[in-house]
């Protein structure tokens, strides 16, 4: 007789199929197996039939990317398909300083590479250490200053390591000896022989696109340890390496985002002249132009996971947007989140174009350098009559407005629960259920973190607002457009459907504010501008400052002059709310959501019911499900 359940992986579960499998041989239809030594070669049997299905289920998981765990087989796997994950990132800072050489006759002064600068403040128990990865020459001026103005140093060691060709073994490896590299700053030398004075600079590919049998290639996939190999050329793909070639390798092991926020130096690099004369005094205070930062962790498995498919989808060449997607955080290893959207899709249409909005690690925009940077490698997978046009994120805030009901006899006070409410809120605002593009407030499961905050709470009304933050270019007429992507719920057909905050502007004398009226059709309606007599008595001011439309969630204003806001936070800023036509809200295309938690309000409301002490509801307190009636933010 088989075994009749081949899925158990339970070792009691094993140990029983073995013991109805015996009771089906006739000279064991009525053993006693717990009383028998027998009972310790089935337990035998069973453990190593236990171990077996446990082994070739992980070994099974292994092998597909989707399912494997460790790290080296998921970038084995992703290597099969042409991916290489990006590595640990460099902090970089700019900083200026200059020599005074004026009592000697130096022509150029040369900042070795190397060593630059440490850090003059320790971060924990860690001091920083800042390299550049190639020498850097400047002039001498006619004072005898010689000035290094707005170089770029990276965090990290500085390594040097060599490798001597060997054709005696055919299975040589060039495997780097350290973790933590920035494979952007590695640069790989070869020489005819460790004693030659001729060498060439060898440039790393990505792939075989332009590759030719003399070029001087090489490229890298990361081994065990997240330690790199250096693979070079063929002869047909790549120039070939032959005995007695030398090959030197430098770069920079560096700590990723820990050395972020850096903007305290000591200069502690070497500087020769022009004549290898070493250079030790009159040096200045190293000044900071910006502080460290984009220093970034080598790519996490889970990124891998999700990106390696994409990419090999793609093929290298971007067409689609998923393609642009997939591409930029390989060409920009500091992405964090990045939306992508064709021209087409706009109103009105803007074919041929392509938009890419990214949201970097450390900070909120891009720098025009980086743009240029970006876009400049985008055009190496563009198509011909695509232009890829990099635009500043824009971010959508949610407002959420809670009133949670809980049992008094079920927690110590009001404020615990409060506390706890608060915390769960935040927790879920930094998760990644939001914090990117594309993603999608579910109010179901918003309402459910609440109502899980703690035992004691009944239920929870919960009202949201969806913000933009509109930046007001003073003293000039400027037009604005502020869209939310989400469609606006008309509360009242007599307008005030929209809330500011206070702004001035040229003409009118005193603090106004933006409001709307709908149109008959309901779908679309006019801005004007109002001020308040009291706080629940407008008075128009301006007619016709603008449309609005309330199916799209967009708001165009006319040009207006503004002179002051209220609202300051580094800029100057008028907040523009509305209420969502429905709870559950996306980040449309470039918009980036995110929850506001120094807007967050909670109120906290006895459940006289749930406790007992008001069985009949007699003296139920109402909270109303929709937004509030002021006029004004």
């Amino acid at each position: 007789m088989p075994l009749v359940n081949f899925s158990n992986v339970d070792f009691d579960q094993i140990k029983e199929s073995i013991k109805d499998y015996l009771r089906s041989n006739s000279n064991f239809t009525d053993y006693d197996f717990e009383g028998s030594n027998l009972t310790t070669i089935i337990e035998t049997l069973a453990y190593n039939t236990y171990i077996n299905s446990y082994n070739a289920n992980m070994v099974t998981n292994e092998v597909f990317i989707d399912s494997a765990t460790l790290r080296e087989n998921v970038v084995s796997l992703a290597r099969n398909i042409g991916y290489v994950p990006r590595s640990r990132t460099s902090s970089v800072a700019t900083v200026s300083f200059s020599v005074d050489v004026s009592n000697t006759t130096a022509v150029t002064l040369t900042l070795k590479a190397g060593l630059v600068a440490v850090s003059t403040k320790s971060f924990g128990k860690n001091t920083y250490t800042f390299c550049v990865p190639n020498d850097i020459t400047v002039p001498v001026d006619s004072t005898g200053l010689a000035s290094f103005r707005g170089i770029e140093i990276y965090e990290g060691t500085f390594v040097k390591e060599t490798f001597s060709v060997d054709s005696r073994n055919p299975n040589q490896r060039f495997i780097l000896g350290n973790s933590g590299i920035d494979t952007k700053l590695m640069s790989v030398i070869v020489k005819d022989s460790e004693t030659s004075t001729i060498s060439r600079k060898f440039n790393k590919f990505d792939s075989l696109i332009d590759v030719t049998s003399s070029t001087a290639a090489y490229f890298i996939q990361e081994s065990p340890n997240e330690r790199y190999e250096l693979l070079f050329g063929d002869g047909t793909f790549g120039v070939k390496l032959e005995e007695p070639n030398f090959v030197e390798v430098s770069y920079i092991t560096s700590n990723g985002q820990e050395g972020n926020g850096i903007s305290d130096f000591l200069f502690s690099g070497r500087l020769v002249d022009n004549q290898e004369r070493s250079v030790s005094s009159g040096i200045s205070i190293v000044s900071t132009n910006d502080p460290s930062g984009g220093g970034a962790a080598i790519e996490s498995t889970e990124s891998v996971r999700k990106y390696a498919p994409q990419v090999y989808s793609s093929q290298y060449r971007a067409v689609t947007a998923a393609d642009y997607e997939s591409l930029v955080p390989v060409i920009y290893p500091e992405t964090e989140s990045v939306s992508a959207f064709g021209g087409e899709e706009l109103d009105p249409p803007a074919f041929g174009k392509v938009f890419v909005s990214i949201k970097p690690l450390n900070g909120v925009y891009l720098s025009s350098n980086i743009k240029e940077n970006i876009q400049r490698d985008l055009r190496k997978y563009s198509c011909a009559g695509i232009v890829a046009e990099i635009i500043d994120l824009k971010y959508l805030y949610l407002e959420p407005t809670v009133t949670a009901y809980y049992n008094t006899s079920s927690t110590p006070s009001s404020n615990f629960v409060k506390d706890s409410i608060v915390r769960n809120i935040t927790i879920y605002s930094d998760s990644t259920e939001l914090n990117k593009f594309g993603a999608r407030f579910k109010y179901s499961k918003f309402q459910k973190v609440i109502d899980d905050s703690h035992e004691s709470i009944t239920s929870n009304i919960t009202t949201v607002a969806m913000r933009r933050d509109m930046e007001a270019l003073l003293n000039q007429f400027a037009e604005y457009e502020i869209c939310f992507g989400n469609r606006f719920h008309i509360a009242s057909k007599d307008g005030y459907n929209i809330k500011s905050s206070g702004f001035t502007v040229s003409g009118i004398s005193g603090t106004v504010y933006l409001g709307d009226t709908p149109a008959a059709d309901m779908k679309t309606g006019q801005v004007f501008l109002f001020k308040l007599n009291s706080p629940t008595e407008p008075v128009i001011v301006k007619r016709g400052l603008g449309t609005i439309d309330y199916m799209k969630g967009e708001i165009k204003l006319n040009p207006v002059n503004i002179l002051s806001t209220e609202v300051k936070r580094g800029t100057n800023l008028i907040e523009i709310s509305a209420t969502p036509y429905s709870n559950d809200v996306i980040g449309l295309q470039d918009l980036y959501l995110q929850l506001d938690n120094s807007k967050l309000s909670v109120t906290m409301v006895a459940d006289e019911i749930a406790s007992g002490a008001d069985v009949s509801g007699s003296n139920y307190f109402v909270t109303s499900s929709y937004s509030n009636g002021s006029l004004t933010r």
